[in-house]
């Protein structure tokens, strides 16, 4: 994917990411997640490095246990991150390729990874994650679906902003060839300005869909010793540390 073709959802509508995925969202998750984070190194971790944070929502509930320094390749989401979390680094830059140069304790990927469609992709991603982590640290991948637990489903959404903007969403998630590795969410977006005015949007965004097995043999072909749990969601939430 080049830039040009990141999905409007993060360039053109991005100043609606507070109505539309909020940090109010992500408490619970946030809640179940951190204790693996926490436990994922010996000793544990400080510092974690968020490849893909987008804008922000569930970093904010994380800032308070660890020093994060959060990356995504969306200036526009930086700017959405960096007004819900002031205190944390932020870095413009490709999840594939990003190089600062600097190890971490953890280096975090939460549902951005779906974007990785193709194996070439995920792969390049891991890699960065490696490169990033200290030796005994460790990497957390938590991505939306595998090919196991992939079910289509419809959600709807969306919040009433203080300066009386809103915003209401559908997303319709479906398999359409269930016989490649990708799935896709349509959405459409209801968007009523502080004037009252209302406009409709919407885009299909194309996610990637491995299986289980895959996942664990790229962290392995990486250098991580992975392993894997599952979420309250049902989710997998797959661990892989470095080795000394």
């Amino acid at each position: 994917m080049r830039v040009e073709d990141q999905p409007r959802l993060y360039t053109a509508l991005a100043e609606w990411w507070p109505l539309f995925s909020p940090p109010s969202h992500y408490a619970e998750e946030a809640a179940d997640l951190l204790p693996a984070l926490l436990s994922a190194t010996e000793p544990p971790p400080r510092t974690l490095l968020e490849l893909g944070c987008g804008g922000g929502s569930l970093a904010y509930h994380l800032k308070g246990r660890l020093q994060l320094t959060l990356t995504d390749r969306s200036p526009e989401m930086l700017a959405v991150s960096r007004a819900t979390n002031p205190e944390c680094a932020h870095v413009l830059g490709d999840m594939r390729s990003l190089d600062l140069g600097r190890e971490f304790d953890l280096v975090f990927i939460h549902d951005a990874i779906m974007y990785a469609t193709e194996p070439a992709s995920v792969r390049a991603t891991l890699a960065t994650a490696y490169r990033h982590c200290r030796r005994g640290g460790a990497i957390v991948v938590v991505p939306d679906f595998v090919k196991e637990t992939f079910a289509p489903k419809t959600e709807t959404g969306g919040e009433d902003g203080p300066d009386g903007r809103a915003l209401r969403y559908l997303e319709w998630t479906f398999d359409p060839d269930p016989a490649d590795d990708t799935y896709v969410a349509a959405f459409a977006f209801l968007l009523r300005e502080s004037n009252g005015k209302v406009t409709v949007d919407s885009e299909l965004h194309r996610f990637g869909l491995f299986p289980r097995s895959a996942w664990l043999a790229w962290l392995r072909q990486a250098g991580f010793a992975p392993r894997s749990r599952t979420d309250p969601w049902g989710r997998d939430t797959f661990i892989g540390v470095k080795p000394l």
